[in-house]
C-alpha cells in the first residue's frame, strides 16, 4: 500500500475510521475513498457491489459496524448481529468480486471466551463460552473472521482480522445509554461537575479489569499491519496492560475536577471479569502502543468538553 492507492475506509465517520482516515491523510494518501450512511447503505449488497464497481478500491479497512456497550448489546441483540453480519458480508464479498489488494477486518476482543486465560492469546478463540451480555456481536464478528478465512482459503484473497481491545478517543460515543464504559464514564464525571452534584453512581462492583487503548493508537497499528502482515492467523491489537473500572473511575475523577463522592451500584452486570490481550504477535513484529493512558484520556476529555460546550 502506497499513497497513491485507492484507499477505501469503511465507516470512515466512526472512532476507528475517523483515527484511520487522519492516520491515512497524515501519511500523505491522496486516494481516499469514503461514503456516508445516506450516501450507502453497507447493510444492501447490491448498493455494496454498485459502490465498489463505481470506486474501484485497491485496498479496504472495514471499520463499519454497529456498536454499544453492556445495555445497548442487552436491548437490541437482534441488530446487532443483523447489522453486523450484513455489513462485513457485502464487503467482504464485493471487496473480493472487484480484486482488491488486501483487505483489513476489524474485529473485537469480545470474540474470546468469557472465561479465557489471561492475557487472551489468539488461539484462544472458540474455545469457551462467549460474554452473554455482548455475544450478538461476538457471534457476528467471529462470522467476519471467519469469512476473511474462508476467502483466503478457497479463493486467495488477501484478508487479515485484527482484534483490538477496548478503544477511546476523539470522536467517540459519548451516549449514557448506549456508550462503552469510559465515554460515558467521562461523560458521568463532566456532567456532574458542571451540575455540582455530590455524587457519581457507577455500574457494578468496579473490580472488573480492562485494557484500553487510544484510537490513534489502532489506526497506526492498522495501517502497520496492513502494509507488513499477511497471514490467516488472527492478530491482536492492544497496549498489554489493563486497569480496574474503580481505578479508572478514580482517574477520570481528578481529570475532570470532580469532587463528589463515588458509588458503585452491584445490581448493575459487570461483564467479563478481566479482558486483557497478549498482544507479543503484534510486538514481534515490531509495533506497540505509543499513546500513555493518562495523557490520553485527558486529551479526549478536553476533545468532549470542546464538543459540549
Amino acid at each position: 500500500m502506497n499513497r497513491n492507492d485507492r484507499i477505501y475506509i469503511a465507516g470512515h465517520t466512526g472512532l476507528v475510521g475517523s483515527a484511520i482516515m487522519r492516520r491515512l491523510h497524515a501519511e500523505g494518501c491522496s486516494e481516499l475513498i469514503s461514503g456516508t450512511h445516506s450516501e450507502l447503505d453497507l447493510s444492501s449488497q447490491s448498493a455494496v457491489d454498485a459502490f465498489f464497481s463505481a470506486t474501484r478500491p485497491d485496498y479496504v479497512f472495514l471499520a463499519a459496524a454497529r456498536v454499544g456497550g453492556i445495555q445497548a448489546n442487552s436491548n437490541f441483540p437482534a441488530e446487532f448481529i443483523y447489522s453486523n453480519l450484513s455489513i462485513q458480508t457485502n464487503v467482504i464479498h464485493a471487496a473480493w468480486k472487484n480484486n482488491v489488494k488486501k483487505l483489513l477486518f476489524l474485529g473485537s476482543s469480545c470474540i474470546y471466551p468469557k472465561h479465557a486465560p489471561q492475557p487472551i492469546n489468539e488461539d484462544y478463540l472458540l474455545t469457551g463460552p462467549l460474554e452473554t451480555t455482548n455475544e450478538w456481536y461476538a457471534v457476528a464478528k467471529i462470522a467476519g473472521i471467519k469469512m476473511c478465512q474462508a476467502y483466503r482459503r478457497q479463493y486467495g484473497f488477501n484478508a487479515i482480522a485484527v482484534m483490538p481491545t477496548n478503544l477511546y478517543g476523539p470522536g467517540d460515543n459519548f451516549d449514557l445509554e448506549n456508550s462503552h464504559v469510559l465515554p460515558a464514564l467521562l461523560r458521568k464525571f463532566h456532567e456532574a461537575k458542571i451540575r455540582n452534584k455530590n455524587e457519581v453512581i457507577i455500574w457494578g462492583s468496579g473490580k472488573p479489569r480492562r485494557e484500553f487503548m487510544h484510537v490513534d493508537d489502532l489506526a497506526d497499528a492498522c495501517v502497520f499491519l496492513m502494509k507488513h502482515y499477511e497471514q490467516e492467523k488472527i492478530i491482536n491489537a492492544g497496549t498489554g496492560k489493563d486497569i480496574s473500572i474503580s481505578e479508572l473511575a478514580y482517574l477520570i475523577k481528578e481529570i475532570s475536577g470532580f469532587h463528589g463522592s463515588l458509588e458503585f451500584d452491584t445490581s448493575k452486570p459487570d461483564g467479563t471479569p478481566r479482558k486483557l490481550l497478549d498482544v507479543s504477535r503484534l510486538s514481534e513484529l515490531g509495533w506497540k502502543a505509543g499513546i500513555g493512558f493518562e495523557q490520553g484520556i485527558k486529551d479526549t476529555y478536553d476533545w468532549y468538553v470542546r464538543q459540549d460546550g
